[in-house]
């Protein structure tokens, strides 16, 4: 007698734990290729590979014990600029800069202005950049450079956007703030009665902002935002006191941010997404200028319950693994995720093919 059987194809798509030596909290990832990713962490603890995660180089901030770096931003593994998070009256809201491996830092921004707390940063090229905070006087606080991060300065008060009441940004992941094509940036927020999406096209002198259906309160709304053209986009989100929360937390975008629409299907597993990246399926760089092929890349969301891959722009998603990792990069096929407790994670295959079930005939 002869059985057929529809069996799942197995899904050959994990993380590699990679086993650092270090329980510090991490926040901060940046793969600027396959080989070369830098980490910040608690502590004033800066990570570094240069050979595709096999060994890691690990660096203390002078000065910088109390500081929580929760964005990095790496030009390449000799040049890097990391952030830190924190109230600015405790003097946490800093910016380091290393030349020469991370071997020394230079502080190269601080301020004790009363309600500074630093979120995130991004570069547009190799000189310009900017960082974002939380309101201050009704504002969100915005610094720009134009020198690589050397010199930062503080965007004007009346160019700044205005916020609305409770509304802030989560320093999560440093991706509630983005840089996109030449010269357009996305900031991401939560906090108030609305998750909101301000977007700018000149390099953040002047701000456009667009409400989300996302369910924002003071503990949630969106927490990370990616671009895989000039016109689509996503936002992820959620709730960080729920993280298992299987709210609807996926928001799209297919106008450059004017008009965000909520995705039916839920990540998997469910819960806070705090990041979302791009997984290409060579190590083709790209920049940002044409449409990607849709068999060539899968979009990848990360959270404290588990992180989830799509391959049809967010309509669907998949289980890629339950490690927590709150933040995420990529540099082609090959990305990087970090968690709490020294947890650090590779992947460097996500099938990109939607794979029908499977036939199998057993013969009795």
């Amino acid at each position: 007698m002869l059985l057929v059987l529809f069996l799942p194809w197995p899904v050959t798509a994990q993380w590699k734990v990679l086993d650092v030596k270090t329980k510090i909290n991490m926040r901060a990832v940046h793969a600027v290729s396959p080989s070369i990713c830098w980490i910040g962490g608690s502590n004033g603890t800066i990570l570094k590979t240069t050979d595709a995660g096999h060994t890691w180089l690990t660096y203390k901030v002078s000065g910088a014990d109390s500081m929580d770096f929760r964005d990095i931003h790496a030009f390449d593994k000799q040049n890097a600029i990391a952030m830190s998070a924190g109230e600015s009256e405790k003097g946490k809201a800093k910016i380091f800069r290393t030349e020469d491996g991370g071997e020394s830092w230079s502080l190269v921004y601080q301020t004790t202005q009363n309600g500074v707390f630093l979120d995130g940063i991004d570069f547009w090229d190799k000189n310009r950049g900017i960082c974002l905070g939380d309101p201050v006087e009704g504002k969100l606080f915005i610094l720009v450079t134009e020198d690589g991060g050397e010199s930062w300065t503080a965007l004007p008060l009346e160019k700044r956007p205005a916020t609305l009441p409770g509304e802030a940004c989560f320093a999560a992941s440093g991706t509630s703030i983005l840089t996109a094509g030449k010269s357009s940036v996305y900031i991401g927020t939560g906090g108030g009665k609305m998750a909101r999406v301000f977007r700018s096209e000149d390099y953040g002198q002047t701000w456009q902002v667009s409400e989300t259906p996302l369910p924002a309160g003071p503990t949630s709304g969106i927490f990370g935002l990616r671009f895989w053209s000039k016109k689509n986009g996503m936002a992820v989100g959620g709730d960080y006191k729920r993280t298992t929360d299987s709210t609807r937390n996926v928001l799209i975008t297919n106008d450059g941010g004017i008009t965000w629409e909520l995705q039916n299907s839920m990540t998997k597993p469910a819960g806070l997404k705090e990041c979302v990246d791009i997984y290409h399926k060579t190590n083709a760089t790209w920049n940002g200028d044409t449409q990607i092929r849709s068999d060539n890349y899968a979009l990848v969301a990360s959270g404290p319950s588990g992180s989830s891959f799509s391959l049809d722009r967010g309509k669907t998603w998949r289980l890629l693994g339950k490690e927590g990792f709150h933040a995420l990069s990529f540099a082609g096929n090959v990305g990087y995720a970090v968690g709490a407790n020294g947890l650090i994670g590779k992947i460097d295959l996500i099938s990109t093919k939607n794979k029908k079930r499977k036939l199998v005939v057993v013969e009795e």
